[in-house]
């Protein structure tokens, strides 16, 4: 091979070597989970329900886990009949896809709803939030329009600081939504939940620092406890 043709081939070898590898393409956005994923719960609900008659006129409690591990429910209600509703991970959105299914049947007087925790948290702003339990609300409305609604504000917890400053903007928005709305309600348990210092009192969670032990839900129980005492 002539020398000159060997070094434009080295030469050319080179630059290639040196060249920087182009980026990879950035994978595609992540889906966010669609609420079919919660089919089991909800059908372990109906078939709970298969075996125990329906009465209706009480309190259907629905939302996330917080929701779902409140267990104290009956003795902490007594007198209202409470229904538990809670799938764990659920979103406000999730909610309003089985409210057929999980909060009409029963004929409620009220509905307390606890959700936004986990919407937050999988980006959902707190504009979206609003909006989300608005939908909500229209949606029972328009099947049991008697039926009084509360939303407990999403609790700050030591696990999601970070969402702190998105929750309080989360509840001021459906704190002034609801107090526009007639039979709606908003519940504020967040403010109890702080410390002097602002920061989320941590004796009143589990060892992940976002369910909530007996002393958390004995502040639940105090503000919702008020709000069903009235009406």
């Amino acid at each position: 091979m002539p020398k000159s043709v060997l070094l434009l081939c080295l030469a050319l070898l080179t630059a290639c070597a040196s060249a920087p590898t182009p980026p990879a393409s950035a994978p595609p956005a992540a889906q966010l989970p669609d609420s079919t994923r919660f089919e089991p719960d909800i059908v372990a609900f109906e078939q709970a329900d298969s075996v125990v008659r329906r009465r209706p006129g009480g309190v259907v409690f629905v939302g996330s886990s917080s929701i779902r591990l409140w267990d104290s429910l009956g003795d902490d209600f007594p007198g209202a009949a409470p229904i538990n509703r809670g799938f764990g991970g659920s979103r406000l959105r999730d909610t309003t896809y089985y409210a057929q299914r999980i909060v009409v049947p029963y004929q409620p007087r009220a509905v307390v709803v606890y959700a936004g925790d986990n919407d937050l948290a999988e980006g959902r702003t707190p504009q979206q939030v609003r909006d989300d339990f608005a939908a909500l609300v229209t949606q029972l409305r328009a099947q049991l329009p008697q039926a009084r609604i509360a939303f407990i504000s999403i609790k700050p917890s030591p696990a999601r600081q970070a969402l702190q400053a998105r929750m309080r903007e989360a509840n001021e928005l459906v704190r002034e939504y609801a107090s526009h709305q007639q039979g709606i309600a908003y519940l504020d348990v967040a403010t109890p939940m702080l410390a002097a210092d602002g920061q989320p009192r941590g004796e009143l969670f589990l060892a992940d620092h976002l369910h909530m032990n007996p002393n958390g839900y004995a502040i639940w129980t105090g503000v919702v406890g008020k709000w069903l005492d009235a009406l």
